[in-house]
């Protein structure tokens, strides 16, 4: 951490994709960063960036031509990224020439891999450019390979397995959505593949991953895509707690009811109560909401499951007054704290890659419902290869039925596997603390980024 009077070491701008799953690890990178000497300004859009308060960290606003409502006065992913390109490039330029004559010019851009196009500004600005992936190694593994021809599309499944180096055999079913269906998702599917356009001109790749958790996947691809892995970006006072008062990522697009959740948990037993919550952009179907309505209630477990105001309507009708003694339904909280709560025994989930590593870094058993994107794969993972919970089975309908939620809470809860699950659970998390510690894999890495930087710098001006 800066000390009073010590002048900044480097200034590194951090440009997040403006959604919640990409603000939250670039915003802890950032502070992290921070933590080590550097200047920190996360760099954001005028519509979130009101609700980025993260201390150390300064912000930013840039245009990504949607001003006053963001993504949606976009209308859809192809005009929000074209005029993100366009305004973004321009009015990142002008922030990074508005340090320019300052005493902590920028030193390097650290972007969402979202966004190719900044390290295009960095190197117009003869700085230093790194790209962030906020996905699992194994997913850019797979993207990168389709980028660079190594594997095409459709995919051809051996045996009905996908057989990629490093990796474990992926089945259909745990493909990402946008390769199951190529055709269903082109514009997402566009940009997964257009992050590795110029990745070999980037000074540095990060990953959100450790080395312990992905090793194998790092590797099979490392002289190709060189990450560093310098996860897992989840607050420090769920990990190594060098951070002072580092509890929440310090963003939020919605309003946390912090204060309903804790009481209500401080009435339940340690490790008794399911927490439910699909993210912050997963929107089931009316079937599958009331599925899994009647799946908690019956498997008679204490649940608290956040629906958002937009999903309440699926919701049975009444149900919210049958369950109440048993069923707290919020429409947001803080995640973290939830899952670090001692009544917490079982988290229920999308599989989207933050909530997988939050998970895994506090320790909670694992029940996976992926519905889209990356959150297939992830499942695949939490329950064959690191064995920390289980994937909910869908049926011919795609649909995961009541049954079947009874039979994967029973299973985690305690079930013959939830000794073994919490076993692994443990020690996954113990790893995880390992490598974001002091000298562990990931504190290394960064170590390495700080020092690159300030070895660049001198009298506060980058010298190349």
């Amino acid at each position: 951490m800066k000390m009073e009077g010590e002048q900044y070491r480097a200034h590194v701008v951090v440009l997040p994709y403006p959604s919640q799953g990409h603000i939250n690890p670039l915003l802890q990178f950032a502070k992290r960063l921070a933590s080590k000497g550097l200047k920190a300004t996360l760099a954001t859009t005028r519509y979130t960036v009101k609700f980025v308060h993260a201390p150390n960290v300064g912000v930013e606003p840039i245009s990504d031509g949607f001003d006053e409502e963001g993504f949606s006065q976009a209308g859809n992913e192809a005009a929000f990224l074209k005029s993100f390109e366009e305004r973004g490039s321009r009015t990142l330029s002008e922030l990074i020439e508005k340090y320019s004559s300052t005493d902590t010019p920028v030193t390097c851009v650290v972007y969402d891999s979202f966004f190719p196009w900044a390290l295009n500004v960095a190197k117009q600005h003869d700085i230093f450019g790194a790209a962030f992936f906020t996905n699992s190694i194994t997913i850019s593994n797979i993207f990168y390979r389709l980028h660079s021809g190594l594997l095409k599309l459709p995919l051809e499944l051996h045996d009905e397995a996908l057989l990629v180096p490093g990796l474990p055999p992926l089945n259909s079913w745990d493909l990402p959505s946008f390769l199951q269906s190529p055709g269903s998702y082109p514009a997402y599917l566009a940009m997964k593949l257009r992050q590795f356009t110029n990745t070999d001109k980037a000074d540095w790749t990060f990953g959100n991953s450790f080395e312990a958790l992905e090793y194998e996947e790092a590797k099979s691809i490392s002289d190709l895509w060189p990450a560093k892995l310098i996860g897992p970006m989840v607050p420090s006072t769920y990990l190594d707690c060098r951070i002072d008062k580092d509890d929440a990522y310090g963003a939020s697009l919605w309003k946390p009811l912090n204060f309903e959740c804790a009481n209500w948990l401080e009435t339940k037993l340690p490790k008794s109560i399911v927490y439910v919550s699909f993210g912050s952009m997963v929107s089931l179907t009316a079937e599958q909401t009331e599925e899994i309505a009647w799946g908690l209630k019956e498997s008679g477990f204490p649940c608290l499951w956040v629906v958002r105001p937009s999903e309440l309507d699926k919701l049975p009708q009444g149900f919210g007054e049958l369950v109440q003694e048993k069923v707290m339904i919020a429409t947001w909280c803080n995640q973290l704290e939830v899952l670090a709560n001692q009544a917490t025994g079982c988290f229920m989930t999308h599989c989207g890659w933050n909530s997988t590593l939050e998970g895994l870094s506090i320790g909670i058993p694992m029940i996976g419902i992926p519905r889209w994107a990356d959150q297939f794969t992830n499942a695949k993972y939490v329950e064959e290869i690191w064995e920390v919970g289980v994937r909910a089975k869908e049926d011919e309908e795609g649909v995961v039925r009541r049954e079947e939620v009874i039979k994967s809470l029973n299973e985690v809860m305690r079930g013959e596997r939830s000794n073994e699950i919490k076993r692994n659970v443990r020690k996954w998390r113990e790893l995880a603390k390992e490598a974001i510690g002091e000298g562990g894999s990931s504190d290394r890495c960064i170590n390495e980024f700080v020092e690159h930087l300030t070895s660049h710098v001198k009298g506060g001006r980058q010298v190349c």
